[in-house]
């Protein structure tokens, strides 16, 4: 797991670490700093650790300095006990508990039976998918997988990069919500290929049904050996939905888990299935609203990249078809299993490539390799530091900020979420992708407010939804948050640490090369002067979501704090 400052720990040490990070980090606690080392007290215990503060507030510590009520601890013999300290119901600190030890042991079996390269620097887009098995480098369950045994791990998990097949589904067309760009044959045959469309339809014949009155709907192989038995039951004894057997198409997890891409044939769809699983404390189904109207974001999204030319450095993949298990006369919310038998197809990243251009997950910037060098050691050997960074941060910063502060439009461009587009090494420009979900708007901020898809017409609910609940925010300030939080302060910042460790530019001179473009940003666009004042980007202080807050109080309401703002020094220009 070579993360700067982790590439020696332990699984469980790594996991601790970034506990205590997220505890300060939080502010959880008070803490008292003295020359790089923090003081705090927990569950009735005074802790002292070293480390550093850096970039928005956030903590790095060396997790093997710490010290608890004046004793060196032993983190991997005692993690329990520094767990139970934690501001939380015993509910909660047994859950985490349950979290961090499965988070341990699938690390534990990749080390042991998953060969690792000394370099991952030349590997295909879809292998290194596998291969960045680091996991979220804030949460510390990131790789928790709650539910997935190590049997289902080794299957279906990224990091073993095995094949598997799909099950296959037929349901009744009273119950499946779909959103296709063609007609139901016509588009299965175009996605499935002539051979595993007719071999389907076989299937379902032989039931003496046809399409007529079923739809095709794909599941993941874990999914189905978790729901049949139960919630299945009914619909496939009175055949709601007819299980058609195996797909011919093998299939091969992302990072993300739940999105599969397809190994048979990699120009074809990536597909998002739910897991009924949890992972860095989410459940990894989909969310039922945003299925059908997947679609709909994208186009929207297309519209407006296509129509801005400053935009020309940012593409999508399309999430163009979305269905979903659907109960008559229910809403996408109130419907049972809406939730966890459904699907969202995805463009793959290899057709959108030109030629010469190559591909990696953009949180493949934040990484040691095996040989002690960062992921991106031979590039900023080939480029120089500087004009490598200066270029990365056109391509990746500008095209996101543009689109908010001229738009109107959050997205959230995390680690996972950007695809990085070179050119041997020279960045490019930025592909985003998974934001069915997370795209924001304020509507009065919204630069062409008759643009905006009437999503109610697809999902009638949210005609009567509270704001800030799905696609629609209250304030300017929760899409600068998004954007903020997902972009800066959850990832940017892990690459402004790794340059400091590696290569002596501290984090602010990085930060203030950030802070210069967008200044540059503004001077270039004197037109938007009001919409980024109205951002308030530059405040001395910033909200940030709170994410292990919220799992310590066992809400679903959103926590947030505020931190250190490191482009606050351009507010009075």
């Amino acid at each position: 797991m070579p993360l700067p400052n982790s590439q020696n720990l332990s699984a469980i040490e790594r996991v601790i670490k970034q506990l205590l990070e997220a505890v300060l980090f939080e502010n959880c606690v008070e803490v008292s700093d003295k020359e790089g080392k923090f003081a705090w007290k927990l569950g009735g215990r005074e802790y002292l650790i070293s480390g550093q503060r850096g970039a928005f507030g956030r903590y790095r510590l060396d997790i093997q300095s710490l010290c608890i009520d004046g004793v060196r601890a032993n983190v991997a013999a005692h993690w329990q006990q520094i767990v139970e300290d934690l501001p939380a119901t015993e509910k909660t600190k047994y859950a985490l508990a349950e979290e961090f030890s499965q988070t341990a042991a699938l690390c534990e079996w990749n080390r042991r039976h998953v060969s690792k390269p000394e370099s991952r620097r030349y590997q295909d887009f879809e292998i290194l998918e596998g291969s960045l098995d680091e996991g979220h480098p804030y949460h510390p369950s990131f790789k928790a997988r709650t539910g997935f045994s190590s049997a289902d791990h080794e299957a279906y998990g990224p990091e073993s990069s095995k094949p598997f097949y799909l099950c296959w589904l037929a349901v009744k067309r009273t119950h499946i919500k779909q959103n296709l760009p063609q007609p139901h044959d016509a588009f299965w045959l175009k996605e499935l290929g002539r051979t595993q469309w007719l071999r389907l339809s076989g299937a379902l014949s032989a039931q003496d049904k046809s399409w007529d009155e079923y739809s095709l709907l794909p599941m993941h192989p874990w999914q189905w050996q978790q729901l049949k038995q139960e919630q299945l039951l009914e619909p496939l004894s009175d055949q709601t939905l007819i299980f058609l057997g195996l797909g011919a198409d093998q299939y091969t997890a992302s990072q993300s888990v739940r999105t599969l891409m397809n190994a048979s044939y990699s120009d074809r769809a990536n597909i998002k299935l739910p897991l009924s699983m949890v992972n860095t404390s989410s459940k990894r189904t989909l969310a039922p609203h945003s299925i059908c109207l997947a679609p709909v974001v994208s186009s929207w999204l297309n519209r407006i990249i296509e129509s801005d030319f400053e935009l020309s450095a940012l593409s999508i993949l399309e999430e163009y078809a979305g269905a979903r298990f659907h109960v008559p006369g229910m809403t996408s919310e109130t419907s049972p299993l809406a939730s966890e038998v459904a699907v969202i197809f995805r463009e793959s990243v290899q057709p959108k490539l030109r030629e010469g251009e190559s591909a990696i997950p953009f949180n493949a910037l934040m990484i040691l390799e095996d040989d002690g060098l960062p992921f991106i050691a031979g590039w900023v050997e080939t480029y120089g530091l500087n004009i490598w960074l200066s270029r990365l941060i056109d391509v990746v910063v500008l095209p996101v900020w543009h689109l908010l502060v001229k738009h109107g439009i959050g997205i959230e461009p995390h680690g996972q979420n950007m695809v990085l587009v070179h050119r041997d090494g020279w960045p490019e420009r930025v592909i985003v992708r998974d934001f069915h979900e997370s795209v924001e708007y304020h509507l009065p901020f919204l630069a062409n407010p008759e643009w905006l898809p009437d999503f109610a017409s697809i999902e009638p609910f949210l005609a009567d939804a509270p704001i800030d609940d799905y696609y629609g925010m209250s304030s300017v300030e929760l899409l600068r948050e998004l954007v903020m939080d997902t972009l800066f302060i959850y990832s940017l910042t892990e690459v402004s640490f790794l340059i400091e460790k590696s290569y002596g530019m501290s984090e602010q001179s990085f930060w203030n090369m950030v802070g210069q473009k967008l200044e540059d940003y503004a001077d270039d666009h004197p037109e938007l002067d009001s919409r980024l004042q109205q951002l308030g980007y530059t405040n001395a202080q910033v909200l940030t979501e709170s994410l292990m807050t919220r799992k310590f109080r066992g809400s679903h309401a959103e926590c947030h704090h505020m931190v250190p703002n490191p482009f606050h020094k351009y507010s009075q220009k």
